[in-house]
């Protein structure tokens, strides 16, 4: 349904206050996706996951509460990348991954497969 012209008019202006008085959070806002911000959260649990996974390793042998709080961390960090993936889905996924670069993950690297293929593939010839 479509605004009236009044809404319409108080709509515009509260959005030219907003710009006037926070230009900062208005850009941040302008900018910020739920796929980015998904993405930045996915970033950090995998850096807690490794964090807890190095703790886990080398605690556990001397402090059994060390390597516990460990698997904690890297369970905690799984629940938030599992949470962040299923946000994203499949449609954010294909975003990130063209937004990249603009090319697809498969188009980046196919050259590389390409090359393993032939390197290491077997001559007959021989």
């Amino acid at each position: 349904m479509p605004l009236s012209e009044d809404e319409q008019r108080i709509l515009d202006s509260m959005e030219q206050n907003f710009y006037e008085h926070d230009p900062g959070l208005a850009t941040k806002v302008a900018t910020t996706t739920v796929y980015k911000h998904a993405g930045r959260l996915i970033k950090l649990a995998t850096l807690g996951f490794i964090g807890g996974f190095v703790l886990l390793i080398t605690q556990f042998a001397a402090s059994g509460f060390l390597g516990f709080l460990g698997f904690l961390i890297m369970l905690g960090s799984l629940i938030v990348i599992d949470r962040n993936v299923r946000r994203i889905g499949k449609a954010g996924w294909y975003e990130v991954t063209n937004g990249l670069s603009g090319a697809s993950m498969t188009e980046r690297l196919g050259d590389g497969r390409q090359r393993l293929r032939r390197r290491f593939q077997r001559r007959d010839d021989l």
